[in-house]
C-alpha cells in the first residue's frame, strides 16, 4: 500500500466503477409482502383465499364534510360523482360507495334492485332522509362506508394488479387517486379527503423509504464529517475517510444489485449502516498512525506501524460485526435477512478498503500528517482509567445491580405489530388511519373463508346457521368494528321477498329458496357489483370480511384464535367446514413473534462464533470467555430500558441483539488486545487496565460517538421500524463503550488478581 500506492488506488477504482455500473439495475419493492417468504403460512393462506375470491387491494377515499353530515344533497352529490370518478382509477374492478350500494326492495310481486342513490334520485329532503334511514341501518353499509352517526363516508375502491411492477403499480394508483381528489379538494373546499386502504399503506412504505434514502443519508454524511473533523482535525484524513466509507456503500449496492437484488423499506437503510461502520475502522488506523508521527516517525512509517497494530483487530471486528448481521438470515421475514447480508457485505467492503485504499490515500495526500500533541503525554483517559481502578469494587457491584435489574424489566416487554404505526403521525396514511379510528371504524382487516366441502354448500339451510350465528358472534366481539356476511344479504331478501316484513328479516327456511334468492340477486347486479367478493365460483365456499380497530399483534393473534376456536366448539357439521383467516394485517402480527423466536435461536450461535473468533484473535481461552459477558451485557440492559421507554417489540427489533452483538464487540476487541499486550509486557493486571485506556481509549471514544450519531441519524427515519432500530441500537453500542470502560475493567482485575504482578506505572507509561 504505501510502495505502490498509485496501483493500489487504480486497482480500487477499476472495483468500484465496475460494481458501481450495477446501480443501473438497482430496483426498488416497496410492497407490504416483502417482510413475508413465501412459505409464511399466513401469506399462504392470504393468497389461496385472494385466489377463491376476488383480490382485497383497495383504495378507500374518506370523505368528511365539515358540517358532519354526509347526508345533504351536496355531499351525496359529491360521492356520487367521485364514485364515477374512481371507476376510472387504473386496474380497478369494482367501487363500493354510499351512492352505488345495492338496495332491494318489493314493489308489490317484484324485487327491484338499484343503487341506494340512482342517477334518476331526487335530492328532497324526504329523500334523503329515507337514504339516512337505509344506510345507518343496513349491516352492510353502516360502519362500513358510512359512520354510525353519519359524519364520514368511505368509497372503496378494489384494484386488480397485474404485478408486473407492483410497486409502479401502486404509484400508478395512488397518483392517479391524489389527482383527481385534488381537483375535488378545489371544488368542495368544506370537505376533507383521506386516503387509506392497502395500497395507500403500501404507498407509504414507498414514500418512507424514498425520504429516507433522500435525507437521512446526506445528513449521515454531513454529521461523520463534522465528527471527523473536530475529532481528528484534518482536513486530508477526514477526505480519505469519506472517499473510503462512500466507496463502501457504492460498491456494496452495486454489487447486490448485479446480484439481482432489490432494495426495499429495511435494506434502503444500508448505506445510512454501511457509512456509520466504516468510519470505525478509518479511525482506528488513523489515530494510531497519528500516534506514531507524534512519536517523530516519517508518514510511511506510521502507516506501516498502524497497519501493523490493526491489521488483524480490523478484520476480527469486521467479521464479527459480519457475523452480527449474516445472523438476521435465520429471520423469517426476507426484508431482514436482505438487510442482513446487504450489511455483511458492506462491512466486509469498508474493512478491504480501509486496509487498502485508505493507506494509500493517506500516502498520497499531502500533509496527511496531523498537527498533534505528544500521544505519550498523560490525557484524560489516564485520569478516567485512574478512577476505574480506585472505584473498581463499587463499579462491579454497581453494574452488577443494574443488570440483574435490567434483566427483570426485559419481562416487561411484549411482542407488539401494529402496521398502522409504522409510520409517523405527519405521514398521510397515518393520518387517515387515526382520523378513520375516531370515527368509523379501523383499518385492521381479517379475511375469513369458510369452505363446506361440496359444490353450491352454501345455500344448505345448516351451512348458513351456523355461518350466520359465527356472523353475530364476530359482531360482538370488542376488536370489531364491521362484518361483511353474505347471510345479511339473504336475510334482506327474505324479507324483501314477503313484502319487506321485518319479521321475515331470517334465513330462507330451505335450499332451493336459498338458491333461487341468491341467483336472482346475483343477476339483478350491475357490472362491478356482483357476489365475486364473497362466494367462490361454484358456491362451495364464502368469504366473510371482518373490518378490525387497529390492533397490535397480540390482540389480532388473540383474535384469530378464537375464531378458530369458535368453530372447533360450535360447529355441527358431520363433516367439518374449512375455515382459514388471514389478512395482511394478520401476517404481520404473525411474524413479530415468529421472527423473536428464530432470532433467540441464532443469537446463541452467533455468540458462540464471535467468542470462538475472538479466543483465536487473542489467543488467550480465558479472555474469550470473559469477553463473553460485556457483550451480552449491553444487550440485556437495552431491552430493560426499553421497557421503561416503550415495553413495545416489533418485527425490527426482534432483530437488534443479533445485530448490535456483532458492532458491540469492537470495543472489547481493542480494549481486550491492548490489555493482552499489556500484560505480555509484564505490567500487572490494574497497570494493563491503565495501558488500555491510554492508548486505545480515546479512539474507543471516538467511534462509539460516530456510531451513536449514526444509528440515531436512522431513528429520525419516518418508519418506525427504522426509527426503532436506530434509537435501541444507538442506545445499545453506547451501553457497550459504557460497560467496556466500568465494568469490562473491573471483570479483568478480578479475574486476573491471583497472578497480578504489580509494576510502577510511571515508569511503564513514560
Amino acid at each position: 500500500m504505501i510502495k505502490f500506492p498509485k496501483m493500489v488506488l487504480i486497482i480500487c477504482i477499476i472495483l468500484i466503477f465496475s460494481a458501481s455500473i450495477g446501480l443501473s439495475q438497482l430496483t426498488f419493492k416497496g410492497e407490504y409482502n416483502v417482510f413475508f417468504d413465501p412459505s409464511n403460512p399466513q401469506l399462504q393462506a392470504f393468497e389461496i383465499i385472494q385466489s377463491r375470491f376476488s383480490k382485497t387491494d383497495s383504495m378507500a377515499i374518506v370523505i368528511a364534510p365539515n358540517s358532519g353530515n354526509v347526508f345533504t344533497p351536496n355531499t351525496l352529490k359529491l360521492i356520487k360523482q367521485l364514485t364515477d370518478a374512481a371507476w376510472q382509477t387504473p386496474y380497478s374492478s369494482r367501487v363500493d360507495s354510499l351512492t352505488n350500494y345495492q338496495h332491494t326492495e318489493a314493489t308489490e310481486d317484484e324485487l327491484l334492485v338499484d343503487d341506494l342513490v340512482a342517477d334518476s334520485f331526487e335530492f328532497s329532503t324526504e329523500n334523503i332522509h329515507k337514504v339516512r334511514l337505509i344506510a345507518l341501518n343496513a349491516p352492510e353499509t353502516k360502519n362500513a362506508i358510512v359512520s354510525s352517526n353519519g359524519d364520514v363516508s368511505v368509497i372503496n375502491i378494489t384494484v386488480q394488479l397485474p404485478n408486473k411492477n407492483m410497486t409502479a403499480e401502486i404509484v400508478e394508483v395512488y397518483d392517479y387517486v391524489s389527482q383527481f381528489l385534488l381537483e375535488y379538494q378545489e371544488k368542495y373546499p368544506d370537505v376533507h379527503f383521506y386516503k387509506a386502504g392497502l395500497v395507500a399503506m403500501n404507498y407509504s412504505f414507498i414514500a418512507s423509504a424514498k425520504k429516507d434514502i433522500m435525507t437521512l443519508v446526506p445528513i449521515m454524511l454531513l454529521v461523520i464529517m463534522v465528527f471527523l473533523t473536530l475529532m481528528l482535525r484534518s482536513v486530508f484524513s477526514v477526505f480519505a475517510t469519506m472517499i473510503v466509507v462512500t466507496s463502501s456503500v457504492t460498491t456494496a449496492i452495486g454489487l447486490a444489485s448485479w446480484w439481482g437484488v432489490a432494495m426495499n423499506i429495511a435494506s434502503v437503510n444500508i448505506p445510512t449502516l454501511v457509512l456509520t461502520l466504516a468510519v470505525a475502522d478509518c479511525v482506528h488506523i488513523i489515530a494510531t498512525m497519528r500516534h506514531q508521527m507524534a512519536k517523530g516517525e516519517s508518514k510511511s512509517k506510521a502507516i506501516l506501524y498502524s497497519l501493523k497494530i490493526n491489521f488483524v483487530p480490523v478484520i476480527i471486528t469486521s467479521l464479527t460485526t459480519a457475523i452480527g448481521f449474516l445472523m438476521m438470515n435465520m429471520s423469517d421475514s426476507p426484508a431482514l435477512r436482505s438487510f442482513g447480508s446487504l450489511a455483511a457485505l458492506g462491512v466486509m467492503l469498508a474493512c478491504l478498503f480501509a486496509l487498502t485504499l485508505l493507506p494509500a490515500l493517506l500516502k498520497l495526500f499531502p500533509n496527511a500528517q496531523l498537527p498533534l500533541h505528544n500521544d505519550d503525554a498523560p490525557n484524560y483517559m489516564d485520569s478516567f482509567s485512574a478512577f476505574v481502578v480506585a472505584k473498581k469494587n463499587l463499579l462491579l457491584v454497581g453494574s452488577v445491580v443494574i443488570i440483574v435489574i435490567s434483566a427483570w424489566l426485559i419481562s416487561l416487554n411484549r411482542i407488539n405489530d401494529e402496521p398502522a404505526k409504522y409510520f409517523s403521525e405527519q405521514s398521510e396514511f397515518r393520518q387517515a388511519a387515526d382520523f378513520m379510528q375516531t370515527h368509523i371504524s379501523g383499518m385492521g382487516s381479517v379475511s375469513i373463508s369458510i369452505d363446506s366441502n361440496e359444490e353450491h354448500g352454501i345455500v344448505e339451510p345448516e351451512f348458513l346457521t351456523e355461518v350466520d350465528s359465527f356472523t353475530e358472534w364476530l359482531r360482538a366481539q370488542p376488536e370489531v368494528d364491521h362484518v361483511t356476511s353474505l347471510t345479511d344479504i339473504l336475510k334482506r331478501l327474505n324479507m324483501n321477498m314477503h313484502g319487506d316484513d321485518r319479521f321475515h328479516y331470517r334465513l330462507p327456511e330451505n335450499k332451493e329458496l336459498a338458491a333461487q334468492y341468491l341467483l336472482m340477486y346475483e343477476m339483478s347486479l350491475p357490472y362491478g357489483l356482483d357476489l365475486n367478493n364473497q362466494i367462490n365460483i361454484d358456491k362451495s365456499a364464502l368469504k366473510i370480511q371482518v373490518i378490525t380497530k387497529n390492533l397490535g399483534s397480540d390482540e389480532s393473534i388473540a383474535l384469530e384464535q378464537r375464531i378458530y376456536n369458535w368453530f372447533n366448539h360450535n360447529s355441527t357439521s358431520k363433516d367439518p367446514y374449512i375455515v382459514q383467516a388471514s389478512s395482511p394485517f394478520m401476517m404481520f402480527a404473525h411474524i413479530g413473534a415468529t421472527n423473536m423466536k428464530s432470532m433467540l435461536i441464532s443469537l446463541p450461535v452467533s455468540l458462540l462464533m464471535i467468542s470462538v473468533l475472538l479466543m483465536l484473535s487473542l489467543r488467550s481461552f480465558k479472555l474469550g470467555l470473559i469477553s463473553i459477558i460485556p457483550n451480552m451485557v449491553p444487550a440485556v440492559i437495552g431491552f430493560g430500558m426499553w421497557a421503561l421507554i416503550s415495553a413495545e417489540i416489533n418485527l425490527a427489533l426482534s432483530v437488534v441483539a443479533s445485530l448490535t452483538l456483532g458492532i458491540v464487540v469492537d470495543d472489547g476487541v481493542h480494549f481486550l488486545a491492548k490489555y493482552k499486550a499489556a500484560r505480555q509486557q509484564g505490567y500487572g493486571p490494574e497497570e494493563a487496565i491503565r495501558y488500555s485506556f491510554h492508548h486505545v481509549g480515546q479512539a474507543l471514544w471516538i467511534t462509539t460517538v460516530v456510531l451513536v450519531a449514526g444509528f440515531s441519524v436512522l431513528a429520525m427515519s419516518t418508519f418506525r421500524l427504522n426509527s426503532d432500530m436506530g434509537i435501541l441500537s444507538s442506545l445499545i453500542i453506547f451501553l457497550a463503550l459504557v460497560i467496556d470502560f466500568l465494568f469490562l475493567p473491573s471483570l479483568l482485575i478480578v479475574f486476573s488478581r491471583r497472578d497480578c504482578t504489580h509494576v510502577n506505572t510511571d515508569s511503564k507509561l513514560n
